[in-house]
């Protein structure tokens, strides 16, 4: 069955985020690419070169590591990087515990809210003006509430009554002393659109993207990877289930889904049949409260 959606609108989304990333290039001294190895940040690797080959990047990519992220994740970024030829930066979230700039409760703690600190000092140490991301509005509520230029204020804090506006896509990047911008150019592409993309394009992507066996922790309908940064009770069984990942980040929060799903046009399937978010299904720590990704936002969090 074929699910590809009508080409113009893929072409649209597509010719869209070009010019952001070239407006981003125009109008910043100094911005960086945020690249995780995750499905997002990897078409957004796809449409810079579409926008500035067959030119090296106008800017470095960075990876905040929290050092819980999956390994299968942290070999595709280093293979994906090195045989693109561009600089990757990466700045541990352990560095920061060490400095003891945050301080973590335990092992198996989700280190997803820390990465603020340390995506802040990195900033502030590379004078960084613009970090581009691959977040989108679809995710989150929160999310929902951003602009393509998202403004920071000295203290890399967000709040969206200070967003600008954006009429007829004119992007106002003016920015006072250790200020900054939050660059999004997938804003208006959906999860769905993203599945699509990536089997339009053949971009490659982490193996957990799709089905595969894998030990999980089984807690009511909830699966979990099961790992030693998992907290788990004593009586809680594990399996192998044939699962994939909607989204990857750390560890310890990022819950795989039951899935046959072995390519991108079966992922696409799935994803039409979804009816809750990838990261409402997926991410523990946004499940907490409704109000945690905003609250990670205000702070400094992508």
């Amino acid at each position: 069955m074929d699910f590809a959606t009508p080409a113009n609108h893929l072409d649209d989304l597509e010719s869209e985020a070009i010019f952001i990333l070239r407006e981003t290039a125009a109008e910043f001294s100094r911005p960086v690419l945020l690249f995780s190895g995750g499905k997002d940040s990897t078409v957004l690797l796809r449409l810079a070169e579409k926008a500035f080959r067959p030119l090296k990047f106008p800017f470095p990519l960075l990876h905040i590591d929290t050092g819980h992220n999956f390994p299968e994740v942290l070999e595709f970024r280093d293979q994906i990087v090195s045989r693109m030829g561009e600089r990757l930066i990466v700045r541990e979230v352990q560095d920061t515990i060490d400095r003891g700039r945050v301080r973590v409760a335990g092992e198996d703690e989700s280190r997803n809210a820390l990465q603020s600190v340390t995506l802040l000092d990195a900033i502030a140490e590379l004078g960084f003006d613009a970090c581009i991301g691959g977040a989108r509005r679809d995710e989150e509520k929160a999310r929902a509430k951003e602009r393509v230029f998202s403004f920071r204020d000295s203290f890399g804090q967000w709040d969206p009554r200070r967003q600008r506006p954006e009429l007829w896509n004119l992007y106002n990047g003016r920015l006072g002393r250790g200020e900054h911008m939050r660059v999004f150019p997938l804003s208006n592409w959906t999860e769905l659109g993203i599945w699509q993309y990536i089997a339009r394009e053949a971009v490659e992507l982490p193996s957990l993207y799709y089905a595969h066996r894998r030990e999980v922790i089984v807690r009511g309908d909830t699966l979990l990877p099961a790992s030693d940064l998992v907290a788990r009770s004593f009586d809680e069984p594990t399996e192998f289930r044939t699962v994939r990942f909607r989204t990857v980040g750390d560890i310890s929060c990022t819950l795989p889904v039951a899935s046959t799903a072995l390519t991108a046009s079966d992922v696409i399937a799935e994803t039409l049949l979804a009816n809750i978010s990838e990261r409402g299904a997926t991410r523990l720590d946004d499940r907490a409260s409704e109000s945690s990704m905003e609250q990670r936002k205000r702070a400094g969090y992508f």
